[in-house]
């Protein structure tokens, strides 16, 4: 029996506004495939026919700058819940908040993240400041500006360090490049990544050991999972890079490989559990989000990154966590989806009394 409800996928029509998106001069084959916004866009279709399973109305919107155009098709179709895919704007990252922020403007329920978390989670610098403020364990940094003038002692943390746009995510800029060993790497790369994005970059203390994702859904942490870097050559360091995420055929995409769930001592597991859902909280995640830690050699877990509203697509690790769960893609998608329909029913439920 479906459920009478009209459900509105809404997402970011893929776009491309840097000429660089892997943070390097790519001299791998250029045939390689960009599977980021294209590949999602392109299972839409696909989340559609899932959804339809469970409700009797289910519909999908790209969204770009038209803003009157958006407001216009979202309210004639007046949907009970939006299920909300739209981490940029026109490839503006900065813009996914100010999406939740007009379906809240509008009056309608969504999935995910409110605008809040999506803004303070996007930029680092920020995070790292909540993160901090709440005793949680993150890596030291620094930021700077595109146009900064620095010098060796400002750089006051311990090598090896990696460097990251301030307020991008997907790995956008992030390469083998990104790690550097000392202050002449650095401010090359510096320079390299300023004068490609114009963007403020976060200097961060680099973590050798274990990479780790923790996927939560709802308040439950799912089987965490493992980035596995074997057959990286040797020389590479072993982080996620832009490439490892969506370019098909490189080097990165070839080695980083996730295993779910990961095998993790016990008490380092629940160390690391606790630590992600401390995360979650402190950045008032809602719904699902997805905590990023780098598991030092002494077994001290730090928290890298939180990516609310993070990929949920079918070959996602999202989606890879929920199936070692025991909860299927279509059934992850209902779950994410009822989480706004049931705000909808409490909603109409206080306005009643």
């Amino acid at each position: 029996m479906k459920t009478e409800a009209k459900i509105l996928i809404c997402y970011n029509s893929p776009v491309s506004i840097f000429s660089i998106y892997n943070g390097k001069i790519n001299n791998e084959n250029s045939d390689n495939k960009d599977l980021s916004e294209h590949s999602f866009a392109l299972q839409i279709e696909q989340i559609e026919n899932h959804l339809k399973t469970f409700f009797t109305d289910v519909s999908s919107l790209p969204i770009d700058k038209n803003v009157n155009q958006t407001i216009e098709k979202i309210t004639s179709y007046n949907p009970d819940a939006i299920l909300n895919f739209v981490e940029s704007v026109e490839g503006i990252a900065y813009y996914e908040y100010c999406m939740a922020g007009l379906y809240e403007l509008l009056g309608y329920q969504y999935t995910g993240n409110v605008p809040q978390t999506l803004g303070n989670c996007l930029n680092k610098e920020r995070a790292k400041e909540i993160l901090y403020s709440n005793n949680i364990k993150t890596p030291g940094a620094i930021t700077l500006s595109p146009k900064e003038k620095f010098s060796k002692k400002d750089i006051n943390l311990n090598y090896p360090l990696i460097i990251k746009l301030v307020d991008e995510d997907a790995s956008i800029g992030i390469s083998e490049n990104s790690v550097v060993n000392n202050y002449k790497e650095l401010k090359k790369h510096f320079k390299f990544l300023t004068e490609t994005y114009n963007k403020s970059l976060i200097v961060e203390e680099y973590i050798v050991g274990r990479e780790l994702n923790c996927a939560i859904l709802g308040d439950k942490l799912l089987p965490i999972s493992e980035i596995d870097f074997t057959g990286l050559p040797e020389g590479l360091p072993k982080i996620v890079t832009y490439d490892g995420k969506w370019i098909e055929g490189s080097t990165y995409y070839n080695h980083t490989n996730p295993i779910c769930p990961a095998k993790i001592d016990n008490k380092i597991k629940k160390e690391v559990e606790n630590t992600a859902l401390q995360a979650y909280k402190a950045l008032e995640c809602r719904d699902y989000a997805r905590v990023d830690i780098r598991l030092s050699n002494d077994g001290t877990p730090y928290v890298i990154e939180i990516n609310p509203n993070p990929d949920v697509s079918s070959d996602s690790g999202f989606a890879r966590a929920a199936a070692a769960s025991g909860k299927s893609y279509s059934e992850l998608l209902f779950t994410i989806t009822s989480f706004a329909l049931q705000r909808k029913y409490n909603d109409s439920k206080n306005k009643a009394i």
